[in-house]
């Protein structure tokens, strides 16, 4: 039996643009990810601009920023001008503008921006549509993006923003620390990504370091690739089982996220409220990292044996 879709009235689902749709989207980057193929994580909600708030302000994966501007209703020129003011002032890579109903003259708009400035600016429309009793889903569908002249002119053009430089030097801090401790990382280079990773002796499972400019963590990533959902489901409920007992061994509590509906699952501690705009705290945060991940890391290793064997069923 095949469902009907059915569209639903997205102030329905979020009565009010900036506390209920904003919000939502601030805590689902990943749908905009997968949309638009861009990593995206959050910096902040209304962040200020002279007398303006951009609804979000993320980065992507290289640490640049990534401004993202919600109308849920007919674009307006009102919502360009600000779209504009944003990306130029906080140096945005990327201005990314969602609309229930994308206007043909600011489609135009976007296209020439993207023909004529370095900034990578998408339109896009969303709707929320359910199937039989389902609940509403959202759907994103990207109206308008940089065209490729726009992303040479663009390429490169942070390089050597403050984000990179930040996150290069904070690796090489904790890496450098890190190998007085452990061999864990000791064949890791440095990264102006947001995360560093190493294995743990079994393909699908990566031990990662994270830090963003307000947290960090530690985290056990579960994903072996395409078409492993169920393995990796299957691993994480294993070690899920062996809860109490890791926990007790490395004399703390973390975070397991099964992530149901997607592909990869993950176990992770958390470091709140310190991160890369703390630099004074880096010490002290990198120590708290590295002591958590050779404790993490002796736990976890012990059951890679029956991992293993899941992997193969």
């Amino acid at each position: 039996m095949v469902g009907k879709v059915e569209r639903v009235s997205l102030r329905d689902i979020w009565k009010h643009e900036a506390y209920d749709f904003t919000n939502w989207l601030s805590e689902n980057l990943d749908v905009l990810s997968e949309t638009l193929d861009l990593s995206l994580s959050l910096v902040e909600t209304e962040k200020s601009v002279g007398p303006f708030n951009v609804d979000i302000l993320a980065e992507d994966s290289a640490g640049n920023p990534v401004i993202i501007e919600n109308q849920l209703e007919k674009t307006n020129h009102d919502h360009l001008g600000k779209l504009i003011t944003y990306a130029t002032n906080l140096e945005a890579n990327a201005a990314i503008w969602i609309s229930s109903n994308p206007a043909q003259e600011h489609i135009n708009s976007i296209s020439w921006l993207n023909e004529s400035t370095p900034i990578d600016f998408y339109l896009l429309k969303v709707e929320t549509i359910k199937i039989g009793n389902s609940e509403p889903a959202p759907l994103f569908y990207v109206i308008v993006g940089p065209s490729e002249e726009s992303k040479g002119i663009g390429e490169g053009k942070n390089e050597l923003a403050k984000r990179h430089h930040r996150r290069l030097a904070f690796w090489e801090k904790l890496l450098f620390k890190s190998k007085e401790k452990t061999q864990l990382f000791s064949n890791i280079s440095p990264s102006k990504e947001d995360w560093i990773s190493t294995g743990v002796g079994l393909m699908g499972l990566g031990l990662n370091y994270k830090v963003t400019y307000d947290w960090a963590a530690v985290e056990l990533y579960i994903d072996k690739g395409k078409n492993s959902d169920l393995i990796n489901k299957n691993r994480f409920d294993y070690l899920y089982s062996k809860k109490d007992i890791i926990e007790n061994e490395i004399n703390d509590h973390v975070t397991w996220e099964k992530l149901d509906g997607k592909r990869a699952s993950r176990i992770r501690k958390k470091f709140n409220k310190v991160g890369l705009r703390d630099e004074k705290q880096w010490d002290d945060l990198q120590d708290q990292m590295i002591d958590f991940m050779i404790k993490f890391e002796k736990a976890i290793k012990k059951y890679v044996p029956e991992l293993r064997r899941i992997g193969n069923k």
